[in-house]
């Protein structure tokens, strides 16, 4: 595939690593968007976020330049776990998924800039991971919690860190998990350059 430039609009070290991982080296441009969310919805609420991301970023972007946005979510019976603000916040998220099933969203949105705004292409698309946790002691969810793993973390926790100890099973891509369901991304890249 070729672009003038691909951008990721996002600082996570694990997108950047799993863009890596599949032969993409973006350049990082962070948003700076100030971002709303008009639906509980979880697949609404990351697509929404993705689009704001890419968006700003695109906007000032020169022509044929590739930006991917992206944002993540944990959703348990339909609530949406953020990033928790505080370690007792951690233990409150732990506490929901630990000894059942809970959901990880990813949105992503493209723009390929054109010659004029009119003329941007614009992809969005969600994943879907199913991620079940064996059931975990008070002890082992407050030993967890209080690290600082799950502090910067949607759900507070990290699959390939240290939490992973807990994870019995994944059905879907274990990289959405991670931030970025780069086997779809590429899928709709190749479309996108197909156009």
């Amino acid at each position: 595939m070729e672009w003038k430039r691909i951008v990721l609009a996002s600082a996570s070290p694990r997108r950047k690593e799993l863009l890596n991982q599949i032969g993409i080296n973006p350049e990082i441009q962070v948003s700076h968007v100030v971002e709303t969310v008009t639906s509980r919805i979880p697949e609404q609420v990351v697509m929404e976020l993705a689009g704001q991301k890419a968006l700003d970023v695109a906007k000032d972007a020169e022509a044929g330049t590739l930006v991917i946005g992206s944002d993540t979510v944990v959703a348990v019976d339909g609530e949406i776990l953020g990033k928790p603000s505080d370690h007792e916040e951690a233990v409150r998220m732990i506490t929901m998924i630990a000894g059942r099933s809970h959901q990880v969203y990813t949105g992503v949105c493209l723009v390929l800039k054109g010659e004029t705004p009119c003329g941007d292409r614009v992809v969005k698309f969600y994943d879907e991971t199913d991620v079940e946790v064996y059931p975990m002691t008070e002890e082992e969810i407050r030993e967890y919690a209080c690290l600082e793993e799950p502090m910067d973390k949607a759900g507070a926790y990290a699959v390939q860190g240290f939490f992973a100890r807990y994870i019995k099973g994944l059905k879907g891509s274990y990289a959405n998990v991670m931030g970025l369901p780069v086997s779809r991304l590429y899928k709709e890249m190749k479309d996108l350059e197909g156009l």
